[in-house]
């Protein structure tokens, strides 16, 4: 691929493109990374960070982490922060369609080789209990009043049902609950969509995986142990999924308003469609923004409710009560929202929207809203890699304020999930993963082969990225061992 020739690199870890590459540019964009992952980069991702650059009301410049490939509008591991008073947009391509897709990460006190051998039996029952695939609905049955309380409420909803542990929402971005929801916002046809699917998993690269945290992966044995990792080959379970149909159409659907009011109504100029947006302070800025938090909310209770299931599995295979196994929740991190922040731009603290897209929150030690536990730590962060490879834990830094305390949400594509079909089978890679130690039961075969460890990036080189960026710190690795995929 062709590196733009004004791409300048401005320290080890950030590259510049400035204002005057392409009419329009309000700010710079900014790209975080090493110069083999710049190089790895697909020329979307300079195409679409210039491109988000033009958007009204942005500020300082727009960014993409170290994993970021094209996507939707912002490149997938696009930021951007609107500043809302003086004209700031929102835009639903700097979100994402799966509104709050997340990574959660639960703790056991179970080593490695206490779960060898009732691997297969995790996994399957795992697969039984847990719902994956295209299409598929939860075990709740839920009326439409239950399904607009969880759009409100969101992991609370669950909690108060038995779904859960009250130190579970201390332990969840948020607390598991975007305030300000709005389920007047959200179309009878996103209801009809979302209202069976909570307790989901999906399909695409949406997993549940048994870890283990190897000893010569611990890079932070003090900070390792805060999170309750304290023995060797210590086992965790993690999982990544969103806000399945409900968010997609919550985000369709005001794409569409966008584009109908974008030019016409408020003069926004038309660089992409794939950029529609309002002014945040409009009524369709304002409409959109109670119905993402209705999506967020929902993805907060889908994974409420999975964790549920994690715990009565492990229970039933291990004849122990969750607590006594430690099934204990470390976090939920977001990494598809747009949320109110304050962050000192040019001397001064303004209130921005802070959009990312496929990029995580990491705010630093003594910010608000990190739980308590972690105030002093900075907050936890979890990326996840490939089915193949490895998934980090972190904390986020000070020095994350370049990137309104953001970083890498993933290891990230390199290539369409249409290639990976032609390069892999799915049977010969579950049989090839099995040899290596690690069981994964999927929906689909092809789904399999479309998330092959050789279809992303180097995770390692990723997190090494955003280690040597400042933008957050490692922990601890883990390795999978165990998988079900959509």
């Amino acid at each position: 691929m062709t590196i733009p020739v004004e791409l300048k690199q401005i320290s080890d870890t950030v590259w510049e493109l400035p204002a005057s590459y392409k009419k329009g540019m309000r700010v710079p964009a900014r790209i975080i990374g090493t110069p083999d992952l710049i190089r790895a980069m697909d020329a979307g991702v300079f195409e679409q960070v210039t491109n988000v650059a033009t958007l009204p009301g942005i500020c300082r410049c727009a960014l993409c982490m170290p994993d970021g490939h094209w996507g939707y509008g912002f490149p997938v591991g696009g930021v951007a922060a609107m500043d809302v008073e003086k004209g700031g947009v929102i835009s639903p391509g700097g979100i994402g369609f799966d509104i709050n897709c997340g990574m959660r990460l639960m703790l056991t006190n179970l080593t490695e080789e206490e779960v060898r051998p009732h691997l297969k039996q995790l996994v399957d029952k795992l697969y039984e209990h847990i719902p994956a695939g295209v299409g598929r609905h939860g075990l709740l049955d839920l009326t439409r009043g239950d399904f607009a309380d969880v759009l409100e409420k969101g992991s609370a909803w669950c909690v108060k049902r038995g779904y859960g542990w009250q130190e579970d929402l201390e332990r969840t971005e948020e607390g598991g609950c975007f305030k300000g929801a709005d389920t007047a916002m959200v179309s009878d046809r996103a209801v009809a969509r979302g209202r069976n699917q909570v307790g989901t998993l999906g399909s695409g690269n949406h997993y549940l995986e048994i870890q283990v945290a190897r000893p010569e992966h611990v890079y932070d044995a003090a900070l390792a142990a805060r999170f309750g990792l304290t023995r060797p080959n210590q086992v965790v379970v993690m999982f990544h999924c969103g806000s399945r149909g409900f968010g997609h159409q919550v985000a369709s659907d005001y794409l569409q308003s966008f584009l109908d009011v974008m030019t016409s109504k408020y003069g926004i100029p038309v660089l992409d469609r794939e950029l529609a947006c309002a002014p945040f302070a409009s009524p369709e800025g304002q409409a959109y923004f109670a119905a993402m938090k209705c999506a967020a909310n929902m993805s907060f209770a889908n994974r409420q409710v999975i964790q549920h299931r994690v715990r009565e599995v492990f229970a039933d295979v291990f004849g122990r009560d969750p607590k006594d196994l430690g099934l204990r929740q470390i976090y939920d991190v977001s990494h598809n929202t747009a949320k109110l922040e304050e962050h000192v731009v040019q001397g001064e603290r303004r209130t921005l929207l802070v959009h990312r897209k496929g990029a995580t929150r990491a705010f630093a030690p003594g910010m608000p809203g990190i739980p308590a536990a972690f105030g002093d730590i900075g907050q936890p962060v979890i990326i996840g890699g490939s089915m193949e490879t490895g998934s980090y834990l972190l904390v986020g830094t000070p020095g994350a304020a370049d990137t309104f305390y953001s970083t890498a949400h993933g290891s990230g594509r390199t290539m369409s999930r249409q290639k990976a079909k032609k390069l892999w089978r799915g049977q010969e890679l579950q049989r090839q993963m099995q040899a290596r130690g690690i069981l994964v039961r999927t929906a689909s075969y092809a789904g399999l082969a479309e998330e092959a460890g050789g279809a992303y990036k180097d995770v390692d080189q990723v997190i090494g990225a955003t280690q040597a960026a400042g933008i957050s710190h490692r922990v601890v690795r883990f390795s999978p061992i165990g998988n079900i995929k959509g």
